[in-house]
C-alpha cells in the first residue's frame, strides 16, 4: 500500500478502531476477535434491532406487562430489545408473579443466618466469575461481585436442595448484567433452577445428566450419522456438551446469541436448549463426520461453537426453529423418562 493509501486508511480508521475492545455488557473482546466481520454483521443487525424495538414499543404501549400468546411468542423468537429484556423475562417466566407474592422475602434471606459451607463455596467461585468482564473486577465501581454474592447466598438458603452448584455463578452473573437488580435476578434464577431446569443443579445433577442423554437420543433420531460416529469412537455426550447445558451456553456462544437463546428459554422452556444443540450439530454435520478418532471428535465440537454462524445471532435463531424439525415437548418428556430409568440403573 502506498503512503497516500495508508493515510486514507488511517483517516477512515479500521474496524478495530471503530469497535470498542469492551462490549456493551462489559466483556473484553478476545485477541482473535474478527472486528471486520463483526462490523459488517452488526451494521445489518442494527436494522433488525431498530425494527424490533419499534414493534415491541407498540406492543407494550399503555401496558405494564405482556400476556402469553402466539404473537408474543413470535415476537420473542425474533428478539427482545435490550431495554425491555429484563421486564419481559420477569413476566413470561413467572418470576414477577413470585416476587409480587413474596414482598420482602429476598431481603429477609439476606438478613438471616448464613451457612458457613455455603458462603465458603460461593466465595471460592466469585473471583472466577467472568474475569474477562470489567464490571466484575474488584476495582470496578460499582463492582458486581457484591450483587453476585448476595443473590447466590440468598438462593442457597432459599433452595436448600440445591444450595450452591458450579455454573450457577455464571448464570446469575448474566442475570445481574441484564436486570441490574439483585431481587429480580434472584427470582429469575429461581424460575430457571426451580421450574425451567429442574434437577440440573441438585447435588446429583440428575436432570442435567438425563438431558445430555436425551440429546444423544435426539441426535440418533435426527442426525443418525453423527450418532453412529459417536458410538464408533466411544465418545460420551457428557464429554462434549456438558458445559452447553450446565452454563446454558454462557462462554460457549457469543453474548448476544446467548441472550437471544435465553429470551426463548424463559418463554418456551428447556426444549430450546435441545433446539440450539441440534442446530449446531446438524449445521456442522459434514465437518464432524470428518473426525477419525476420539480427539478429533472433541476438537470438532470445539470448532462448531465458533465463527460467523453463531455470531449472526438473528439468522442463528431463525435456524434453531427450522433445522431440528418438529420437537414436541411430549417427545422430550418421554425420552427423559426412558433415559432417567437407564441412568439410575447404572
Amino acid at each position: 500500500m502506498d503512503q497516500e493509501g495508508r493515510a486514507d486508511r488511517l483517516a477512515e480508521g479500521t474496524a478495530e478502531d471503530r469497535i470498542p475492545r469492551i462490549d456493551a455488557y462489559g466483556f473484553e473482546r478476545p485477541e482473535d476477535f474478527d472486528y471486520v466481520f463483526y462490523e459488517e454483521f452488526f451494521s445489518r443487525y442494527l436494522v433488525v434491532l431498530t425494527r424490533r424495538a419499534i414493534k415491541w414499543s407498540k406492543l407494550m404501549q399503555g401496558n405494564n406487562g405482556v400476556e402469553k400468546s402466539l404473537k408474543v411468542k413470535r415476537y420473542i423468537r425474533k428478539g427482545i430489545p435490550g431495554e425491555h429484556r429484563a421486564l419481559i423475562w420477569m413476566m413470561v417466566s413467572g418470576a414477577q408473579a413470585q416476587m409480587d407474592q413474596n414482598p420482602g422475602y429476598y431481603r429477609k434471606l439476606l438478613e438471616g443466618e448464613k451457612k458457613e459451607r455455603l458462603v465458603e463455596a460461593v466465595l471460592t467461585d466469585i473471583n472466577r466469575t467472568f474475569p474477562d468482564n470489567v464490571q466484575f473486577h474488584r476495582s470496578a465501581d460499582p463492582c458486581l461481585q457484591h450483587a453476585l454474592y448476595n443473590v447466590l447466598v440468598a438462593y442457597g438458603h432459599h433452595n436448600k436442595n440445591v444450595g450452591y452448584c458450579q455454573g450457577m455463578n455464571f448464570i446469575t452473573g448474566y442475570l445481574i448484567l441484564i436486570t441490574r437488580d439483585e431481587e429480580k435476578s434472584f427470582w429469575l434464577l429461581d424460575a430457571l433452577i426451580g421450574r425451567i431446569l429442574p434437577d440440573y443443579y441438585s447435588p446429583a445433577m440428575t436432570g442435567l445428566k438425563v438431558d445430555q442423554e436425551v440429546l444423544g437420543e435426539l441426535v440418533r433420531m435426527k442426525i443418525p450419522a453423527v450418532a453412529n460416529l459417536m458410538d464408533r469412537q466411544g465418545v460420551m455426550w457428557t464429554l462434549v456438551v456438558s458445559r452447553w447445558f450446565i452454563c446454558l451456553f454462557i462462554d460457549i456462544l457469543p453474548v448476544e446469541t446467548v441472550l437471544r437463546i435465553w429470551d426463548c428459554l424463559f418463554f418456551e422452556g428447556s426444549k430450546i436448549l435441545f433446539r440450539v444443540a441440534l442446530t449446531l450439530i446438524k449445521q456442522h454435520q459434514a465437518s464432524i463426520l470428518e473426525a477419525r478418532n476420539f480427539p478429533d471428535v472433541c476438537e470438532k465440537f470445539k470448532e462448531i461453537i465458533k465463527g460467523p454462524f453463531v455470531t449472526e445471532c438473528h439468522t442463528f435463531m431463525q435456524k434453531i426453529f427450522i433445522e431440528p424439525g418438529s420437537l414436541p415437548m411430549k417427545t422430550i418428556t418421554k425420552l427423559r423418562e426412558t433415559c432417567k430409568v437407564r441412568l439410575l440403573a447404572l
